[in-house]
């Protein structure tokens, strides 16, 4: 049997093997992040809307809890959450929300698993006077 002399066109496979092979490991690698990302999007959103209920209210009570039970229904997220204060917020002032929640980002079945605490903050002024 003879064997080719010429190893023409070995580096146009080799290098295409390489490529291909690259391809795939970052293709596992974004596609065990993407959650991530979208759950950083979707605690952005919870943070906002918190606040926005609170500014609304002019408090912090009720009415936060009632639309923080229907965030994370609606996101699957049940966040860390923190209040800048609670109970009534006179008209002007600042209330401030942070939401932290852990994601783990893993390899193949959980091995190798990675936790990343996500957080997100939101702020804004009461819409309400209350009087005294």
């Amino acid at each position: 049997m003879k064997f080719l002399k010429s190893s023409r066109g070995e580096a146009t496979i080799d290098a295409t093997t390489v490529l291909l092979a690259s391809l795939v490991v970052i293709a596992v690698f974004l596609f065990h992040l993407y959650p991530v990302f979208l759950a950083k999007q979707d605690l952005n959103t919870y943070a906002q809307e918190l606040c926005r209920t609170a500014e609304i209210s002019g408090r912090v009570g009720q009415e936060t809890t009632d639309r923080e039970r229907e965030l994370t229904d609606n996101t699957g997220l049940s966040p860390k959450i923190e209040w800048s204060d609670t109970g009534k917020i006179q008209l002007g002032d600042t209330v401030a929300v942070t939401c932290t929640v852990t994601k783990n980002i893993g390899l193949f079945a959980g091995l190798g698993s990675i936790p990343i605490p996500i957080s997100a903050k939101a702020s804004g002024r009461s819409e309400v006077y209350w009087k005294k």
